[in-house]
């Protein structure tokens, strides 16, 4: 029992025991001492990625939107306008107190006509001559993908949808202001007072 204990300490005991750098197993290279690691300059600045934000962006205003109001209209948006019997543009002008010019990408044209005779109201409310037509210049046809990149890239456009989704996609883009229908009439979302947004 007793050797049966000792042979149990001298295991938990027992070192790892490092070879001397004089020995001769070691190889001349391996030799050399390690190299000191350089200590690092506390002066120096330290280079973080920071997100950028575009210049247009200032604080909470962008100073790119503006009257005449370029309003970037969805298919839902124009539907709901039809149905809540509502004349886009001088529904909008009503909200904005200012010139809006409604625009309908290519994309959204194009969804639009697939969407067939059913909506071929819709179709000719698109085609109406107060609508800027915006050319899209991407692959694919899905309006809600091009929306949001249009308003990421050019901070001059409110988007004027009721899609819930593409509202919770578009509130985490910074500056870009969300107009959607509610009790007959037009409504706008995170628009700064000093636009003029109207009073709810």
């Amino acid at each position: 029992m007793a050797l049966h204990a000792k042979q149990k300490t001298k295991k938990f005991a027992a070192m790892k025991r490092m070879i001397s750098l004089k020995d001769n197993r070691i190889k001349e290279k391996d030799r050399a001492k390690a190299k000191e690691k350089k200590k690092k300059d506390p002066a120096a600045l330290k280079e973080r990625e920071v997100t950028k934000y575009p210049s247009c962006l200032f604080f909470q205003y962008n100073t790119q939107l503006g009257p005449p109001y370029h309003v970037l209209v969805d298919t839902n948006f124009i539907n709901f306008s039809i149905k809540a019997k509502l004349d886009i543009v001088q529904s909008m002008m009503d909200c904005l107190y200012a010139k809006c010019v409604p625009c309908i990408t290519d994309c959204v044209m194009a969804e639009i006509e697939k969407l067939g005779m059913k909506y071929r109201v819709a179709l000719r409310i698109a085609k109406d001559p107060r609508f800027e037509r915006l050319p899209c210049t991407h692959k694919g046809t899905y309006a809600d993908d091009c929306l949001v990149q249009r308003v990421t890239q050019h901070k001059c456009y409110i988007l004027a949808t009721v899609d819930r989704d593409l509202k919770r996609r578009v509130r985490k883009i910074p500056g870009v202001p969300i107009m959607y229908i509610s009790s007959h009439r037009y409504n706008i979302e995170r628009m700064p007072d000093d636009y003029g947004a109207p009073r709810v």
